[in-house]
C-alpha cells in the first residue's frame, strides 16, 4: 500500500471529525478507536456483521452499532473509519464518497486524537500489543494517566483504549500497510524487525528501511529505544546514531544501554535483573511466563527511566501485570485439560508461545489449533510456519484466514499441513469450524495444554473447545472454569 494514501498528521483534532461512523467496528483495531473516541465525549456509529465481543462495550459507552452494511447507516454522519481489511468498493465507502463525506483511514482517524499530546508509539514485527500495554500501565502506575490505543485489551481492564488526562498517548503502531508512516512520534519503541508483510514491502530490505524512516520522524527532543539483541533492531540503532540520533538500546547484549542479566522463566512468570550505565536498577518480575515477556517488560522500563518516571512505578506494573487478551490468555480447564489462546502467527512468536506453553505443560502434551492468517505468508513462509507447528504433539489445522484474498491453486491449509514434521496420525486438517471442537475432544488427555492459535477468528474457539471437554466428562460445564 503506498503512503501517498494517508495523511500525516497535522492540526486536525479528534473533535474536528464531528459524527463518527467506523466500517467494521467490532474488530480489535476500530473497536479502541471507538471506545477512545467515545470515552472523549464524541457521537460514534459503527457497522458489523459479527457480533464480536466488543460490542457490549461500545453499546454501553453510548455508541450505535448496526448489524448491516447498507448506505443508510451514514445518515447524519460527518466522517467515515475504514481499516486496511475493508475494500474500496464496500458499500459504505462508496456511499460516503458519493455523499462527499470526510473519508479517513484508522491511523489518520487516531493521528487526530493524538494531536497535542506527546505520543509514545511502539512498532516491530512481535511483540508490540504486549509492549504497549506494559508501557500503559507502567505509566499508569506512576499517576500519568496516559490516553491509549492497543491493538488488543489488557485482561481484567478488559479495555484497549481509553482517553486519559495526561500529555502522553501511548500507540501501537502498525507496520502492515505503511499506516505507521504518519504519525510523528515523541518516544519510538522498535521491539524487532523480521521479514513479515512482504505483500506490501517486497522484501526485508525495503521493510528495514520503513522502520527507519518510522524512526527518523522522531521528535528531536524525544528518543528511539531498539532492541540489542534482534539483528534488525541492531542494525537499525547503528544507523540511526550514525546519523546523530539519539537511540537507546536494551536486551541482554553486553553492550546494550539497559541490560538485563539472571533471567529465569518458569510456569509462575519471568524474573531478571537490569542495570543502566552500570548501575543497577534492581529485580523485575512478571506474573506471566516467557524469556520474550521479560525482553518486551525491559523496554517498557527503559522508556520509563529515560522519560524520568520512577523506575519503582515500572517494577510495581510489572509486578502486577495481567497479560493481554489473545496474548498467552488462560480461557479456562474441562476434564482435566488446560484451554489458552494466542495471536500469534509468525514462525519466530509462533515458536516463542509454543516454548512457553511446554514451561505451563509440564509433564503433559501440548495441542495446537491453529488458523493460518493471510495466504500470502502461509505461502511465503510456508517452510517456518511448518517448523514451528511442528513442535506441538498434536495439531488441529484449520483454513488459512484470508479476506479479500483469492486463492490459489496448491495455496492454503490442505498444503501446510503435509509440510508440517509430525506423525500423519498426529496431525489433521479439518475443513469446517465445527470439526476442531470434535478433534480435540478425541485426541486431548488430562494434562495436556491445548492452544488456540493464529488468525483473529480463532478467539472464539476457546469456549467451544471447553464445552466440548466438559460435555466429553459428563459435565455440561461445571469442571470448566474461566482464567482468573
Amino acid at each position: 500500500m503506498n503512503t501517498a494514501q494517508f495523511t500525516p498528521a497535522g492540526t486536525l483534532t479528534a473533535e474536528d471529525l464531528g459524527r463518527i461512523h467506523l466500517i467494521g467496528v467490532g474488530g480489535v483495531g476500530m473497536s479502541g478507536l471507538a471506545r477512545l473516541f467515545l470515552t472523549r465525549g464524541l457521537p460514534v456509529s459503527g457497522s458489523e456483521l459479527r457480533e464480536w465481543p466488543s460490542l457490549a462495550g461500545m453499546r454501553a459507552l453510548g455508541g450505535t452499532v448496526h448489524m448491516t452494511h447498507e448506505p443508510s447507516n451514514l445518515d447524519g454522519v460527518d466522517t467515515v473509519v475504514y481499516s486496511s481489511a475493508i475494500p474500496q468498493d464496500h458499500v459504505e465507502m462508496v456511499e460516503a464518497r458519493r455523499r462527499g463525506l470526510r473519508v479517513l483511514h484508522r491511523s489518520e482517524a487516531l493521528a487526530a486524537a493524538m494531536t497535542g499530546r506527546r505520543t509514545v508509539a511502539i512498532a516491530g514485527t512481535h511483540g508490540k500489543t504486549t509492549t504497549t500495554s506494559m508501557v500503559t500501565m507502567v505509566l499508569q502506575q506512576a499517576g500519568a494517566d496516559p490516553s491509549f490505543v492497543i491493538g488488543g485489551e489488557i485482561s481484567e481492564v478488559g479495555s484497549g483504549a481509553h482517553h486519559g488526562t495526561g500529555e502522553h498517548f501511548v500507540v501501537e503502531a502498525d507496520e502492515s500497510d505503511r499506516s505507521f508512516l504518519i504519525y510523528r512520534p515523541y518516544v519510538s519503541v522498535i521491539t524487532n524487525i523480521e521479514a513479515d508483510h512482504l505483500n506490501t514491502y517486497g522484501d526485508l530490505a525495503t521493510l528495514e528501511a520503513a522502520f527507519a524512516e518510522f524512526a527518523r520522524l522522531t521528535d528531536p527532543d524525544g528518543f528511539i529505544v531498539t532492541c540489542a539483541d534482534d539483528p534488525g533492531g541492531r542494525r537499525l540503532a547503528q544507523t540511526l546514531r550514525a546519523e546523530g540520533r539519539r537511540v537507546h538500546t536494551y536486551g541482554e547484549a553486553a553492550d546494550a544501554d539497559l541490560r538485563l542479566s539472571e533471567v529465569v522463566s518458569s510456569a509462575q512468570g519471568v524474573r531478571y535483573l537490569a542495570e543502566i550505565d552500570a548501575r543497577s536498577l534492581g529485580e523485575f518480575r512478571l506474573p506471566v511466563p516467557g524469556r520474550h515477556m521479560g525482553l518486551n517488560s525491559a523496554s517498557a522500563v527503559l522508556t520509563a527511566y529515560l522519560l524520568g518516571l520512577p523506575v519503582e512505578a515500572a517494577e510495581a506494573a510489572l509486578a502486577a501485570f495481567p497479560g493481554v487478551r489473545r496474548r498467552f490468555e488462560r480461557k479456562g480447564v474441562a476434564d482435566g485439560v488446560l484451554v489458552y489462546d494466542e495471536y500469534a502467527y509468525h514462525p519466530t512468536s509462533m515458536t516463542l508461545a509454543m516454548r512457553t506453553l511446554r514451561e505451563v505443560a509440564g509433564e503433559g502434551r501440548l495441542l495446537v489449533v491453529f488458523q493460518p492468517y493471510r495466504l500470502y505468508r502461509t505461502r511465503d513462509l510456508q517452510a517456518e510456519i511448518a517448523a514451528a507447528l511442528g513442535l506441538a504433539d498434536e495439531l488441529v489445522l484449520l483454513e488459512v484466514f484470508g479476506p479479500g484474498e483469492l486463492r490459489q491453486p496448491g495455496e492454503g491449509s490442505a498444503a501446510l499441513v503435509e509440510a508440517v514434521p509430525l506423525p500423519a496420525d498426529r496431525k489433521v486438517f479439518v475443513g469446517s469450524w465445527e470439526d476442531a471442537p470434535v478433534e480435540v475432544a478425541r485426541r486431548a488427555r488430562p494434562g495436556d495444554v491445548v492452544v488456540t492459535m493464529g488468525a483473529p477468528p480463532i478467539s472464539l474457539l476457546g469456549d467451544e473447545l471447553l464445552a466440548a471437554l466438559s460435555a466429553r466428562a459428563g459435565d455440561a460445564g461445571g469442571s470448566a472454569a474461566t482464567a482468573g
